[in-house]
């Protein structure tokens, strides 16, 4: 059985202030760094990044052996005393970090050891960086890129990681270890036109970089549309108004091979599915290797494509021509057989992302849906129109990722990546 140690450490600047955490998994014989990870949280108190910390390197090793014994190292004496089960866990915002904490690993096999700060400096460092980052309206950065460059993309290839993601040995910024929590600078996160607010706040707005000195850390939808079903390679319409197929032998090793890529990066906190067969099935799959639970969320589910579902577009041109040129022209128009339209499903897609983004404000989400509700969220968040739906591919397995800011813009990450996929 391989056994980690995870060093874990959280601080704020001003306790609650501007807070962060970082931790880092090595191998217990051999002393090599294994993974690192980091992220800026917004405004939490010491307490709450040290509880961070820890449950984002326990995620870290999880996501390199989940038959692996922990032991894990911080310099937080009370993190150490409550999770060692000592003293009791009574404040109300770290309980239900301890409890989650708790679930990574069956009972026994993870162990507490308090050291002194000065032998933790490899995660006090990472805490550092990501609070740095978030000054500058950035998420951490093991390669110290830009955050368009350092977002979601990194999160299933060799590019750098996420906020919150597991990155390999050997990436980690240069700013010296042990260097002091310092007060913030100012910063500007970028954003773009594309919540489409209405009303007196829609007026105001400007599109472009926020006037708001600090905005946060934003809400990152990663998009992950299913794998493959029978249905996909045939090219046919496969709504929410068909035979709801499960996903094939193919479509079942992609959402194996996302599942294995999300989570040597370790950035993905929640997990919501569409409550259709394929997207639940692949969010069972990538979830329980994240060591998570799925929700469902009826609004991400696929259009219904009326009379056309289980057709192929020539099948639907030579049946139906009148019908589909019309689609193809107005978002306004529905399906043969009173199916939903473009412009219905933006409605509903624009409510569940509203509804999504601020449940889960200043985290990184997978949402496993379709095609249609993943070029929706992108052209919403690009301010693009409506014909722009097909001039987007988007292949099965495929990611993306939108980042929401406070003050309603977005920001697109990555479109239809698929470098997991590759042998």
């Amino acid at each position: 059985m391989r056994e980690f140690i995870v060093e874990a450490d959280g601080g704020s600047r001003g306790n609650p202030g501007p807070a962060g955490y970082g931790a880092v998994v090595s191998d217990a014989v051999t002393g090599e760094t294994l993974a690192e990870t980091a992220e800026y949280l917004g405004v939490a108190t010491n307490n709450v990044a040290e509880y961070r910390g820890l449950l984002a390197g326990l995620r870290a090793a999880h996501a390199l052996d989940p038959a692996a014994r922990v032991h894990v190292r911080m310099d937080s004496k009370l993190v150490v005393e409550q999770m060692s089960g000592r003293w009791k866990v009574k404040h109300p915002d770290m309980k239900p970090l301890a409890a989650e904490a708790n679930r990574v690993f069956p009972p026994g096999r993870v162990t507490y050891e308090w050291i002194p700060r000065a032998r933790n400096t490899h995660a006090d460092r990472l805490a550092n960086e990501a609070m740095d980052a978030g000054a500058r309206g950035e998420q951490w950065s093991a390669a110290g890129d830009d955050v368009e460059a350092e977002a979601m993309r990194g999160a299933t290839g060799p590019a750098e990681p996420a906020a919150g993601t597991a990155a390999p040995s050997g990436t980690a910024g240069q700013q010296p270890p042990g260097s002091e929590r310092r007060p913030p600078d100012s910063g500007q996160p970028p954003g773009s036109t594309g919540r489409e607010p209405s009303g007196p706040a829609a007026q105001s707005q400007a599109p472009g970089w926020s006037a708001a000195p600090d905005l946060g850390t934003p809400a990152t939808f990663v998009l992950l549309r299913h794998g493959e079903t029978p249905l996909t390679p045939q090219k046919r319409f496969s709504g929410s108004g068909g035979t709801d197929p499960s996903l094939s032998g193919v479509g079942r090793e992609q959402a194996q091979r996302v599942a294995a890529a999300l989570a040597r990066r370790g950035t993905v906190q929640a997990v919501v599915a569409s409550p259709l067969a394929r997207t639940r099935e692949t969010a069972r799959v990538v979830a329980a290797r994240l060591g998570l639970e799925v929700s469902v969320d009826e609004g991400l589910r696929e259009t219904d494509f009326g009379a056309w579902e289980g057709l192929t577009f020539g099948e639907v041109r030579e049946r139906h021509p009148d019908d589909l040129n019309a689609w193809l022209g107005d978002p306004e128009a529905r399906p043969t057989g009173g199916g939903e339209s473009f412009a219905e499903t933006a409605t509903r897609i624009a409510a569940t992302r509203d509804r999504l983004a601020a449940a889960h404000a200043g985290r990184t989400v997978l949402l496993v849906t379709h095609v249609t509700p993943i070029k929706t969220l992108i052209r919403l968040a690009l301010g693009a129109p409506p014909k722009s739906l097909f001039r987007m591919e988007l292949s099965a397995a495929s990611l993306s990722a939108v980042a929401y800011y406070a003050d309603g813009n977005a920001s697109v990450r990555l479109f239809n990546d698929t470098s997991h996929l590759r042998p």
